[in-house]
């Protein structure tokens, strides 16, 4: 009985932690998706041409890049946590800042520093989720900090719809055209103000919540990091046999200079990583949460307040599908998820693009969206989350996983700021009736599925040691 109780304590303990560290990615959701509502009324508030609509969405992602890369030092210089608590102070003054912007460089200064909170913590949270968590619960664990995303992203997608209005189906057209003026005028600005509560909910929480037991003993913190293990293990013989194979592993493999990262084992792990993060982003995922109001709106034929009401069908599949990963990651695999969730974002898109090519959108344009939008939450959205926390050697994760970050940041940013232009390139809007965007990420989904599929080996069960041995071993 006795036992019993220990081990929820402990499972609760651990559920606790992983749950403070999975909200910076609901501020990682959230401060990323509040783009998507406000850019369809700043955009009219300050005029902007489509390249500065394209920066103004595009800027907090130059942030997060810039994050990430400080985040590959911060989380071993100051610690997982620490980093996390500079980043929830990031959010909070971005939060501030947005909405009291009156000029185009106001806003884009103070969405990139929002994206540096944005890239701290994404590198941050999953890193030491990971390091927390048993082997055989850790795709689960981890993947709660994807569910925190999406929840982010529903969050505000909500958040945005009910500051834009709400439902405007009855209302006359005076109503609706006072509201819209509302939401230029304001409206925008409220939306970027509603992240406050939720920053700041994450800055106080973080103060709970202990180092990392890797990061200590990285700092020789011996005797803090037994009492953290003693926190989030079973009983204290698989707390020694955990400090111990911890020790091993930085004894064996110490922090090596930045050009061994590319050495062979080392070298193949890092160029993984930083695939999987690349193929997350040219997918086309962000492209579609970043301006799904405006593809409702000129594309689905969908009026702006209308549009916001669309977006709640994305934020609520992406959630609805999460949890189908969160379940299945560490029963089915890692990679089982991922090529099944390729194939179903690739026919989304496919599908999508024949609609709007043959100029027949409707009721089978947004089936084939959500479609996209599903097989995403349930596959390359979390998945690739979990391996990146787990498949890096401890002594060079928070190096290696800042390069990979780091990747996808860059490419999300790349992706977000080229869309308006090749959206409204002539190409596509002569000779595709504005279905390219959408059958090039559609091309993009296939080179993943193949690449995971031939390159990518499957993690699931294996303690963070064992994958070191697998990359560091004469096989690779």
């Amino acid at each position: 009985m006795n036992n019993l109780a220990e081990n929820t304590h402990q499972k609760f303990t651990i559920l606790r932690i992983t749950i403070v560290a999975a909200l910076g990615g609901l501020l990682f959701g959230y401060d990323t998706g509040v783009i998507a509502g406000s850019q369809l009324y700043f955009t009219e508030y300050f005029n902007f041409t489509p390249g500065q609509q394209g920066w103004a969405v595009s800027s907090a992602l130059y942030g997060c890049l810039v994050g990430a890369l400080a985040g590959g030092y911060l989380t071993k210089a100051i610690s997982r946590k620490y980093t996390l608590i500079l980043a929830a102070i990031f959010f909070t003054l971005s939060a501030w800042g947005s909405g009291v912007a009156d000029s185009l460089s106001e806003l884009v200064i103070y969405r990139i520093i929002g994206g540096l909170g944005v890239g701290m913590a994404s590198l941050a949270a999953p890193m030491y989720i990971a390091e927390i968590s048993p082997p055989k619960e850790r795709g689960r664990m981890v993947s709660y900090y994807q569910l925190a995303v999406v929840i982010g992203f529903f969050a505000v997608f909500l958040a945005t719809y009910f500051i834009g209005g709400g439902d405007t189906q009855g209302m006359s057209a005076a109503t609706i055209e006072q509201i819209h003026k509302h939401n230029v005028d304001q409206g925008w600005r409220i939306m970027f103000w509603s992240e406050l509560l939720p920053a700041i909910a994450f800055l106080l929480l973080l103060f709970t919540v202990p180092h990392s037991p890797r990061w200590l003993m990285i700092k020789n913190r011996t005797a803090d990091a037994r009492a953290v293990l003693a926190k989030i293990t079973k009983n204290e013989q698989e707390s020694s046999a955990e400090l111990s194979e911890i020790a091993q592993s930085l004894k064996s493999n110490p922090s090596p200079k930045l050009m061994q990262l590319f050495a062979k084992g080392l070298g193949f792990v890092v160029f993984l990583g930083v695939m999987l993060s690349i193929f997350q982003q040219i997918t086309g995922i962000n492209a579609i949460l970043y301006y799904g109001a405006e593809i409702f709106s000129n594309a689905l034929g969908y009026g702006p307040e209308d549009a916001l009401k669309q977006q709640l069908w994305l934020g609520a599949v992406n959630l609805i599908f999460t949890f189908i990963a969160i379940y299945t990651v560490d029963s089915l695999g890692r990679k089982p998820l991922f090529i099944a969730g390729t194939i179903g974002m690739f026919l989304g898109l496919s599908i999508l693009g024949i609609t709007i090519y043959t100029q027949q959108m409707g009721i089978i344009s947004l089936l084939a969206i959500l479609l996209f939008i599903g097989s995403f939450a349930m596959s390359m959205g979390p998945v690739v989350w979990v391996m990146l926390s787990e498949m890096f050697p401890n002594s060079v994760r928070s190096v290696a996983m800042s390069i990979a970050v780091a990747a996808q940041w860059l490419f999300n940013a790349l992706v977000a700021n080229s869309f308006p232009l090749v959206n409204e390139s002539s190409l596509n809007q002569g000779s595709y009736n504005g279905a390219l965007p959408y059958f090039i990420f559609a091309f993009f989904c296939l080179i993943a599925m193949i690449f995971v599929w031939k390159l990518v080996p499957e993690t699931k069960g294996k303690s963070l040691e064992e994958m070191e041995k697998l990359w560091t071993s004469d096989s690779v």
